[in-house]
């Protein structure tokens, strides 16, 4: 007769085992079998374990067994299971992946599983297992461009210092307009979040008008000058710039990160710049606003408030852009850059390189 082996764990193993058994995104399996083995330290036979946990005899001496003879990972790593290899996704493998990344149908943009499989003669299956085992999805694209700015490194080298090693003394701002935000009214109200089915809005809708958002972004402790404008000529950046002049500090000098509008390097700008010295401007390089940091705080302003909003007018709009800029002053947190100018600098090398290879194919 086989005797269950005895269970003794040592106080790290049980913390890890506890943690594992409460844990609400912990893999089910891994707690069950966290709490066979806490219940066989206890003393608890694999009958009376398996009753408790509504399991098999067999399943709770399998896993106390393999915790016996490897500990933790004897639980958290399955055993290999049986059966052949996959020997005709093996054969197709090379064939599908070359034509996936290679080749695109002649009627279409990109292939989809039938397609492929026509293509070559194949179950769909095996081209949808391979697409799985490769990571490849062709019916998905994000947009790209790599910049070609002759100043490229120069401009990343002046970004990226300004976040990673600010000046003493001195303000980082990241500033930018976010222009043509409309104020929509849905036609109907949506109908509201229940369980098994999201939120909805009607897809069409009446436009207010527009307003244009002016933002100032501090590195420094994450708070935002803001203001809402009904255009975004050199006028209006003007006007936005004495508003940041007049809401910073006196003796700081002000860094500000803006883009390459046209606007920001108007004559009458630039006049203006120049009798206000502690403006110094440092420009992001052309197709380049993922190296704004504003464009981040922009990014959780649509996503959280204009969006899924509505608006009855361009004044309603306003206002709540104001209420969000003025709750989220109230506990501002600082955006961390952590990327360093050399590792932008070699990914963009690499992309260059692949896309200067497809320009001669």
């Amino acid at each position: 007769m086989r005797v269950a082996p005895p269970i003794v764990l040592t106080d790290a193993e049980r913390k890890t085992l506890t943690v594992w058994s409460r844990g609400k995104t912990t893999p089910l399996r891994l707690v069950q079998r966290a709490k066979i083995i806490l219940l066989a330290a206890a003393g608890q036979a694999n009958q009376q374990i398996a009753a408790e946990l509504h399991l098999t005899a067999n399943s709770v001496g399998r896993w106390r067994h393999r915790f016996a003879i490897a500990r933790l990972d004897g639980i958290v790593k399955d055993a290999p299971r049986g059966g052949r290899a996959p020997r005709v996704r093996d054969r197709w493998a090379a064939r599908i992946v070359e034509a996936t990344t290679t080749s695109r149908p002649a009627d279409a943009t990109h292939w989809s599983v039938r397609t492929l499989a026509r293509r070559l003669g194949c179950d769909r299956n095996t081209v949808q297992r391979v697409w799985k085992a490769n990571g490849l999805k062709p019916h998905l694209s994000r947009t790209f461009k790599v910049s070609n700015d002759p100043q490229f490194a120069e401009k990343v080298v002046d970004v990226v210092g300004l976040y990673l090693d600010p000046p003493e003394h001195a303000l980082v701002l990241s500033v930018d307009e976010k222009s043509q935000i409309q104020a929509l009214e849905r036609t109907q109200p949506g109908l509201p979040l229940k369980k098994g089915r999201c939120g909805t809005t009607t897809h069409d809708y009446v436009r207010h008008g527009t307003t244009t958002l002016f933002a100032a972004l501090s590195m420094l402790d994450g708070k935002v000058i803001a203001t809402c404008m009904p255009r975004h000529r050199h006028q209006e950046w003007i006007k936005f710039l004495k508003q940041i002049d007049r809401q910073t500090p006196a003796g700081l000098d002000l860094h500000l990160i803006v883009d390459n509008y046209a606007t920001h390097k108007h004559a009458k700008v630039k006049a203006w710049l120049a009798k206000h010295p502690r403006f110094h401007m440092h420009f992001t390089p052309t197709a380049s606003s993922w190296l704004n940091m504003v464009e981040r705080w922009f990014r959780d302003l649509t996503d959280k408030r204009i969006r899924r909003g509505v608006f009855t007018s361009v004044d309603r709009l306003i206002e709540e852009i104001e209420r969000y800029v003025d709750q989220h002053n109230q506990t501002p947190k600082a955006f961390a850059w952590t990327a360093k100018a050399e590792q932008i600098l070699e990914k963009v090398r690499r992309a260059r390189d692949v896309l200067d290879n497809r320009s001669t194919e």
